[in-house]
């Protein structure tokens, strides 16, 4: 049963999508003003400086833990539909991550859709990758991290430095990922009612301006359900079991293991789209960062 603490994600997501239902032509500027108030259901974490930074010209946030190893970099993209949510929506968030780990969290404020559709969100994050790498960060000691949209393009991008020749990074972690393009997912329907925030037409929007009107919904670096992963890192998925998109999490999970790729897969019982954001606050999501930790420490 879900605790009481993590109602307020829940709570938080109903209300969004009830100013979205009152106000059907939210302008964009408007929803992404709404979006960076994901950050509400994450406590700050104790003891975390962050410092801002641009790294092969793309704006971001550093998340430092004290007695951190600053020699590994979790290079964290944020969720949003491509279109929405920042590095400030989810600072707090990549925060406790870094923390966990021990290690430091970049956060990427990639170009957002429909201002940038795809391939510019996927091309920030690879020149980022690069940068690093030019900076002297070993590529043993990077993991792409990152939250729904987000998480799509932590694991995106390193398809793409594979095919790059680029080394790849030690690990990747995604919480909630939304790979899916097509929108095929049997839990779109079964998950609905439970779902909060996450609708098939808010989906359809988001699409639309992710890829306009000529991308393909199948192409693997926008819809990594249809990548290869042969050689991909150890991989992490974490999901909510009540949410729309869970069949994203449990097909990459399918794809990666059948490819002989070191894949977890965490679903956490009664748990909304990106529980993660309820760090310090519920214990779901404190147990499930420890966890994520654990599993870290042991690769």
């Amino acid at each position: 049963m879900a605790s009481i603490e993590s109602d307020y994600l829940r709570a938080l997501y109903q209300n969004w999508m009830d100013r979205m239902t009152a106000n059907p032509d939210m302008c964009l500027e408007d929803m992404r003003a709404l979006f960076d108030e994901w950050s509400k259901p994450t406590m700050e974490p104790e003891n975390v400086t962050y410092k801002n930074d641009t790294v092969a010209g793309v704006k971001g946030l550093w998340a430092l833990p004290l007695g951190g190893d600053y020699s590994k970099v979790l290079i964290y993209t944020h969720g949003g539909g491509f279109a929405v949510g920042s590095a400030d929506s989810h600072r707090k968030l990549a925060g406790h991550m870094a923390k966990a780990l021990g290690v430091s969290a970049l956060v990427l404020d990639y170009r957002l859709a429909p201002e940038n559709p795809f391939p510019a969100q996927l091309d920030d994050a690879v020149s980022v990758y690069k940068a690093l790498l030019k900076r002297g960060v070993q590529a043993d000691n990077i993991t792409t991290i990152g939250d729904s949209a987000g998480g799509n393009l932590a694991i995106a991008s390193v398809i793409q430095f594979r095919e790059l020749g680029l080394p790849l990074p030690s690990s990747v972690i995604a919480f909630s990922p939304w790979l899916d393009m097509a929108l095929t997912g049997e839990t779109l329907v079964t998950n609905e009612e439970t779902d909060a925030l996450v609708k098939r037409p808010v989906l359809e929007g988001m699409v639309s301006m992710f890829l306009g009107e000529q991308g393909d919904p199948k192409n693997a670096l926008a819809n990594p359900l249809h990548a290869d992963f042969t050689g991909f890192p150890p991989l992490y998925i974490s999901a909510g079991g009540v949410e729309t998109l869970l069949d994203d999490s449990r097909r990459l999970h399918t794809l990666a293991t059948d490819k002989g790729v070191n894949s977890t897969l965490s679903v956490v019982d009664g748990m909304q789209h990106v529980f993660q954001f309820l760090a310090g606050r519920a214990p779901e999501a404190d147990a499930e960062i420890q966890k994520i930790s654990e599993w870290y420490a042991n690769l």
